[in-house]
């Protein structure tokens, strides 16, 4: 008779490993999302210059169109369909950036003073340098407005497609360093959106405002984040700061970082990276091309290209694109470095030149701020076909740099064969007889050592 088979033991259940920020599959697929996503505003770009030029009527028509909606004392009775678009969209993209802002001060690569100092510095220089060329060049030119804050942005999504193209040119620490200084980069833009730019501030607004952005970082902070709670707090809050003045992105950014970027206990993800998943596709497909198709659409007629190029702020706004940030980067990154901070793995002194370079690829908030810092639509339209000349002015001349020795990736010094290595000789010192024998003399010895 045969014995039963033995029972088996329980195979345990395997731990549950913390998640954690993907490091290289999740920055590869970053860095796809937002090449796709520079390609999308490429496309909406050139479709915008191409019915602008053969339907400037009809262009006009469409994007001046009137669309108030709601009470006068909100300030929407008034909105066109590209104040919607820039007002109404493009809050949600800059929700996203306040997600992505909030996860990178908290697990990313802002995470940390010593990881941090380096990109916060280079955006720093980046938007110090520019603003201050734009104003010397401006601050005596009638209708200037506040002009210098245009070029101060930088435009992820067109820069990390542009390094894209650089392919194995370009080392990994220059595009972690350049999504870095982006961050940091948006985290000025919403400061300057939020103290600079509002039109006759009804203080009554700001209470509420205030309160349902509090009501909804608290619900964040005891474990609420669905749906039905959060888009009427935000829009609630959206129509607050609009009411009250304020440029109404400022909401988008504040409720984005008022989202956890930490798991809690039980759940495999955040709030902020299931919320970042959720927006990237929705501002790389719809809002970012939606605001490229309403806000590029300017003429490129002889005549047209004459008046930009005489017209002293256009022409700052792009002197201070291109040349602001090239000085101004490497400036404020070389300051962060001699003081203690590191560069990226693979990344040098030399690499500066390209990174300033990118970061004059201004687009997408530099085209809001030209909305927001002129007050004449006609220089509107002459910044807009500015800031378009600079950015493709900035990639050629980055794309060049990348292929010069400037941008080379040395590889590292293959380790010699092992039979040809050879172990250092030392013999320790003779021991005196009333010593005790030192830890390391008592360990057993190889011949020879």
């Amino acid at each position: 008779m045969s014995r039963p088979p033995p029972p088996r033991a329980p195979v345990p259940a395997p731990a549950a490993v913390p998640w954690r920020w993907p490091s290289r599959d999740g920055f590869t697929a970053f860095l796809r999302a937002a090449t796709a996503g520079g390609l999308l505003l490429l496309a909406a770009t050139v479709a915008a210059l191409v019915w602008a030029n053969l339907s400037p009527g009809g262009y006009r028509a469409v994007w001046d169109a009137p669309a108030g909606l709601g009470p006068a004392a909100l300030r929407l009775d008034g909105m066109r369909l590209a104040d919607w678009v820039a007002d109404g969209l493009l809050s949600v993209f800059f929700l996203a950036i306040g997600v992505e802002l909030r996860r990178e001060l908290t697990v990313g690569a802002l995470a940390g003073r010593h990881r941090a100092v380096l990109p916060i510095a280079a955006a720093a220089g980046g938007m110090l340098g520019p603003a201050l060329l734009c104003f010397a060049l401006t601050h005596d030119t009638a209708g200037a407005g506040r002009a210098w804050a245009i070029p101060v942005a930088t435009d992820a999504a067109f820069a990390v497609g542009v390094l894209a193209l650089a392919g194995s040119r370009a080392p990994a620490g220059l595009r972690t360093l350049l999504l870095g200084l982006a961050v940091a980069d948006d985290l000025g833009a919403m400061v300057i959106l939020a103290t600079v730019f509002h039109a006759g501030l009804a203080l009554g607004w700001l209470p509420p405002a205030v309160l349902l952005l509090a009501a909804a970082a608290l619900a964040h902070h005891r474990g609420h984040s669905h749906p039905a709670l959060h888009v009427p707090l935000a829009v609630a809050a959206w129509s607050c700061v609009h009411a009250a003045g304020l440029n109404p992105t400022v909401a988008g950014a504040a409720l984005g970082l008022a989202v956890p970027a930490r798991a809690r206990a039980g759940r495999a993800h955040a709030p902020a990276e299931r919320l970042e998943s959720l927006l990237g596709p929705v501002c790389a497909v719809v809002v970012l091309p939606l605001f490229a198709l309403s806000a590029t659409g300017v003429p490129l007629t002889a005549h047209a290209l004459r008046a930009v190029a005489a017209d002293p702020v256009s022409r700052a706004v792009a002197i201070s694109l291109v040349v602001g940030k090239l000085l101004g980067v490497p400036a404020g990154a070389w300051l962060a470095h001699r003081f203690g901070a590191r560069f990226p793995d693979g990344l040098r002194g030399r690499h500066l030149i390209p990174l300033g370079l990118l970061a004059g690829i201004g687009y997408t908030v530099s085209l809001l701020l030209a909305r927001l810092a002129l007050p004449e639509p006609q220089r509107v339209e002459a910044a807009a076909t500015a800031i378009l000349a600079a950015s493709l002015t900035a990639a050629v001349l980055a794309l060049l740099a990348l292929r010069t020795p400037l941008a080379a990736v040395r590889p590292a010094p293959p380790e010699p064969p092992a039979a040809a290595r050879r172990v250092p000789t030392h013999r320790a010192p003779a021991e005196r007889a009333d010593e005790p024998p030192s830890p390391r003399s008592a360990l057993p010895t190889a011949p020879g050592l």
